[in-house]
């Protein structure tokens, strides 16, 4: 009897080790995932700020006397598409409302107080407010709104190659640095979210 205790004592010794072991070993799988996954969705999330703000320093740029020729007017649906969700819902709520309205009063009652400057910030603004919930929730958050950031970055940059005389001249020019910068700002974010949605 009592080599029957001793066995069933081994027994279940040897299983709970036995299942202490796989344990740990899921939870050194589950952290090397979460490791790996949070740090890849914090470069996707890094890179869309970025973008966005390196989108925004374009649209400032044109608007001082260092012009490019690239249509900057993509800029504001690339803005759209890439502006990090916490921008997006502030300016999707009563902030965004009511800058809207100034910019549309201005626009109507004051054309000619109405800087020109202020053209696009006021069309993104309003198109933020406006957007349809298909367009500014499904539209942003999908694999389509990554494709349509990265051909207009790709759009962008091949114009600003062009329009420079060249990828040696859009770095050596003295204005075309800064912008050929900001528009590879540009192209890193989609770039590296189409790579993730892929893997």
């Amino acid at each position: 009897m009592s080599y029957l205790a001793m066995r069933t004592q081994q027994e279940a010794t040897y299983q709970l080790s036995s299942d202490y072991k796989e344990l740990v070993f899921a939870a050194k799988k589950l952290a090397n995932h979460a490791i790996k996954l949070g740090s890849l969705g914090f470069g996707v999330s890094f890179l869309e700020w970025i973008a966005s703000f390196a989108a925004i320093y374009l649209l400032i740029l044109d608007r001082t006397h260092w012009k490019t020729n690239i249509l900057t007017t993509l800029l504001i649906p690339y803005i759209f598409l890439s502006l990090p969700g916490i921008l997006f819902s502030a300016f999707r709520g009563d902030i965004g409302k009511w800058i809207a309205f100034v910019a549309v009063v201005l626009r109507l009652f004051f054309p000619r107080r109405f800087p020109d400057w202020l053209e696009l910030p006021a069309a993104l603004v309003l198109l933020i407010v406006v957007a349809p919930s298909l367009f500014s929730s499904t539209l942003r958050s999908s694999l389509v709104g990554v494709i349509i950031c990265l051909a207009i970055a790709c759009y962008l940059l091949q114009q600003h190659i062009r329009a420079s005389g060249g990828f040696r001249n859009s770095f050596t020019r003295a204005h075309g640095i800064s912008n050929t910068i900001g528009i590879l700002l540009l192209l890193v974010y989609p770039a590296w979210a189409l790579l993730i949605e892929i893997l």
